[in-house]
């Protein structure tokens, strides 16, 4: 028989531990990562929170805790106490005050009083962090763990994106699809155009795989209007720089997949195509800064990766014989540094004073999650954005910078729930230093998400319980119990016997492990609903209420006075000075009638 267990902890809450045992019944504070599967080796006495339980029922440390059918009602009445005085001490005793939260809401209500005082200064800099596939849920749920991280319950932390004062819900959906891709998605939040499914930097006159219908239907993207506009422009990803998310600020193409030359038919190369990564080193010549994976399709077939020697998957792609990270030093003017690194010791090691452009690319395809990156040989996104925005900062006219936290979205399709929440908390610390280097006064940043997953989290788990255990309850239909963390679909879907899996046998707080879901796939889908837009700095107020994705790139440009749309600028007053639009305006006028009277 298989014993109940409350999980109401975890190692993120500061090693408490509790292992309380009434009858056959228990409830349990785990400490480490592993699910506890017996009551053999908890302390003599058990404390939660400072509630020593020794005095209220005795500890029981016999093997094999079974569920005696015979008398579980008693020791369910016994259960619901125990809970109750756990619930009692699992948040601050300052809670129980009304005043306390009456002070939180009127702190809150002063800072947003503070907001009538719009920011309308020209953004010199704009800086957009892109969460692939961070949805609503996942936001919270990374909350959590950021708290938890810290030692606190996690409910009540801040994530960096949290503190933004202007926030908006993006409609996701491709023009031809109900539940969007990263392709289309990307089109809309960079280039201000929506389109269909699996396409990039095209219009939605452009069908998938036909190349045919590409020429003519280009659309250009913020990070290009930028450019022409004399700014600096950045690309740092976790993904493959010729990934969905940053290939849409600098190319066109029908098919998102066609990485290099070696994924595209023959049709399409003959109809005058270009793969993603020549397109990367042609369109927009001087990107300075470029930073994440990918490195195989820069290389000529079979060429030996640099890294992975013995590894035939991570050989050269590229038919063509070329080798792009060549062309890409050639192009560069004579008078200017250009440097290639492909590890985190180079890059660390680089006089960011003497960088004017920086290819980094340290993996052959994607880069290492967080949780399992080699922290000596491959630089963290936090890393990435500080080096990239020192080198961008250099630039009088200010800059644009994209940056991917690309592998969140890669953790959900496999199930692997821990793993992108770790990367939505790089993600923030990311956004953090960004702040830390920037100013809200020239400075817009935007943080959003290009579409949801199917993932979610509930069960009636009580405050502080880990973000990764269980639920406070088994199913009342199959008698299991289950993670808080599940999934509508994907590869977590496993019978054994007939039944769902039990995971009090398996470590569900293992960083692999695949979550339970509903509907068996071998990759977990994207989810429809709408993502959060954060904004902060210069003409943030205009990401409000609920907008079409497409409609980001717009006021991004219009803050920054690039793009098509700069009327509102020609008052006279050069991108960057940080003076606010309302404010030339009036002098303008004033000018005005000074020379009519």
């Amino acid at each position: 028989m298989q014993a109940w267990e409350l999980h109401t902890g975890s190692r993120e809450l500061g090693g408490r531990e509790v292992c309380v045992q009434v009858g056959h019944w228990r409830v349990h504070s785990a400490a480490s990562s592993s699910p506890a599967l017996g009551c053999e080796g908890t302390s003599s006495r058990g404390q939660y929170a400072g509630t020593d339980w020794s005095e209220l029922f005795a500890e029981q440390t016999a093997p094999g805790c079974h569920l005696n059918n015979a008398c579980g009602t008693m020791k369910a009445l016994l259960l619901v106490l125990l809970i109750e005085l756990c619930l009692g001490s699992l948040f601050p005793e300052k809670e129980k005050s009304p005043q306390y939260w009456r002070d939180q809401a009127q702190q809150t209500l002063r800072n947003a009083l503070k907001l009538q005082k719009l920011n309308t200064n020209v953004a010199k800099n704009i800086i957009m962090f892109l969460g692939d596939g961070m949805g609503i849920s996942t936001v919270t749920a990374a909350r959590i763990l950021k708290g938890q991280l810290q030692h606190m319950q996690g409910e009540e932390t801040m994530l960096e994106m949290d503190k933004f004062p202007y926030v908006a819900l993006s409609k996701t959906y491709n023009t031809d699809a109900q539940v969007p891709d990263s392709a289309g998605t990307a089109t809309a939040y960079l280039c201000g155009v929506k389109a269909n499914e699996g396409t990039v930097g095209v219009s939605a006159a452009v069908m998938r795989d036909q190349c045919n219908t590409t020429a003519g239907n280009e659309v250009t993207s913020i990070l290009k209007w930028s450019k022409e506009a004399g700014k600096s422009v950045g690309i740092v990803t976790t993904t493959r720089v010729n990934h969905a998310t940053p290939s849409a600020a600098y190319a066109h193409s029908a098919n998102r997949d066609w990485y290099s030359d070696n994924e595209m038919p023959p049709e399409a190369i003959q109809q005058g195509c270009k793969d993603i990564a020549q397109q990367l080193f042609e369109n927009i010549p001087n990107i300075e800064v470029i930073m994440g994976g990918g490195r195989k399709y820069m290389f000529p077939k079979n060429t030996t990766d640099v890294e992975y020697q013995t590894e035939d998957k991570y050989r050269g792609t590229r038919l063509d014989g070329k080798t792009l990270i060549s062309v890409w030093k050639e192009k560069k003017p004579k008078d200017k540094n250009a440097h290639y690194v492909w590890n985190r010791q180079d890059l660390m090691a680089l006089d960011l004073n003497k960088v004017d452009f920086l290819l980094g690319l340290f993996e052959p395809v994607d880069l290492m999650y967080e949780l399992d990156r080699n922290n000596q040989t491959d630089p963290s996104l936090t890393e990435m954005v500080e080096v990239a925005i020192k080198i961008l900062q250099k630039n009088p006219k200010g800059f644009f910078l994209l940056v991917e936290g690309g592998r969140i979205d890669h953790g959900h399709h496999e199930g692997k729930a821990k793993q992108a929440l770790h990367e939505t908390v790089e993600m923030d610390r990311a956004i953090g230093l960004a702040s830390r280097l920037t100013t809200e006064n020239d400075t817009l940043t935007v943080v959003t998400a290009d579409h949801s997953h199917v993932f979610t989290f509930g069960g009636y788990t009580p405050r502080g319980n880990s973000i990764f255990g269980l639920a406070p309850m088994q199913s009342d239909v199959d008698k299991k119990p289950f993670t808080a963390i599940l999934y509508g679909n994907g590869p977590g879907y496993k019978l054994i016997g007939g039944g769902r899996e039990n995971v009090s046998t398996v470590d569900f707080a293992h960083a692999n492990y695949q979550a339970q879901s509903a509907v068996p796939l071998r990759q977990e889908t994207h989810g429809g609903e709408d993502v959060a837009v954060f904004a902060k700095g210069p003409m943030a107020h205009l990401l409000h209420g609920v907008h079409e994705q497409n409609y980001i790139p717009h006021v991004m440009a219009y803050a920054a006075c690039v793009g098509p749309n700069t009327n509102h600028c020609r008052s006279g007053a050069p991108c960057g000075t940080g003076v606010a639009l309302p404010l030339l305006s009036t002098f303008a006028s004033l000018f005005i009638l000074l020379c009519l009277f």
